[in-house]
């Protein structure tokens, strides 16, 4: 796996844990947040969606992508809009010094 992919990860990784720790926020569980969970992973699985095969990292254990797809895509379109914008900065940033390099 390239450098871009460790980093990739961990930007969602730090994504999916934010966005469950949002569930007992302020030491309250809150419903909001679960219903809009229900919903991302609905949505997820409804259209396949998978973060992961779309970046070409696709997981070796079945719906594990959907799952966490759709925990990212609770988060909103400014929150994914944001994210690939992020991982998007980030692919430039190695092809450049990719480039540079040769």
């Amino acid at each position: 796996m390239s450098a871009l992919g460790i980093i990739i990860i961990a930007i969602i990784a730090e994504s999916v844990w934010e966005t469950i720790k949002m569930v007992g926020k302020n030491g309250t569980f809150n419903w909001d947040r679960v219903g809009a969970i229900v919903v991302g992973v609905v949505i997820a699985f409804g259209t396949e969606a998978d973060i992961f095969k779309m970046l070409e990292m696709p997981f070796k254990i079945p719906y594990i992508g959907n799952i966490l797809t759709g925990l990212l895509i609770s988060r909103g379109a400014n929150f994914i809009h944001e994210l690939f914008r992020v991982l998007n900065i980030g692919s430039e940033i190695l092809a450049a010094r990719r480039s540079e390099r040769r």
